[in-house]
């Protein structure tokens, strides 16, 4: 088949051509400019994701000391419990009437409290009292005597212990 093209079907082409490249080249620009706002914005996510990650890390980090601070802080209010727990019942077993305490004296000083006799002369000699040294009455007053070993007894309607001024009158056998 054979066809005429006439100058007039030609400019019609041309223009059909012209126009076909010019919405190419704007879809081109669109596609570019959506292309560009698209990058911008997956750089912008990919920047609040890795700062996210970032803080995450941070907060994580924070985190966990907190739990060791938290856990420890736990450990040691029980032991702090137990303890409390232990000196109450110290406290009720002291306040049973008649219960004994031993104090070793220095010059009139209390130095030291125990709980039986033997606690006391087996720790004496760590306060600087010699381990031959004799706990026998004194003439003297406590404030005179370099090294006295006395006993406090609890007296429930004093609601206090009471101290005698006679020290001790059994010697240290075998004193640490």
């Amino acid at each position: 088949m054979i066809r005429f093209i006439t100058k007039k079907r030609l400019a019609l082409l041309e223009a059909d051509t012209a126009a076909a490249f010019e919405r190419a080249q704007r879809a081109t620009d669109a596609a570019a400019l959506d292309s560009a706002r698209y990058a911008a914005a997956l750089a912008e996510v990919t920047e609040r994701a890795e700062r996210a990650e970032a803080h995450a890390d941070e907060v994580g980090a924070l985190l966990s000391t907190a739990m060791k601070e938290l856990s420890a802080a736990q450990q040691e209010l029980l032991l702090k419990g137990i303890e409390l727990r232990r000196l109450r019942e110290d406290l009720d077993q002291a306040r049973a009437n008649g219960q004994q305490v031993f104090v070793l004296v220095h010059y009139g000083t209390p130095v030291m409290v125990y709980r039986s006799r033997e606690d006391a002369y087996a720790d004496t000699a760590t306060h600087g009292v010699p381990a031959d040294h004799e706990w026998g009455p004194r003439s003297t007053f406590w404030a005179d005597a370099e090294w006295v070993l006395t006993v406090f007894t609890y007296d429930a309607d004093a609601r206090g212990f009471r101290g005698t001024l006679e020290p001790l009158a059994d010697p240290v056998r075998g004193a640490a």
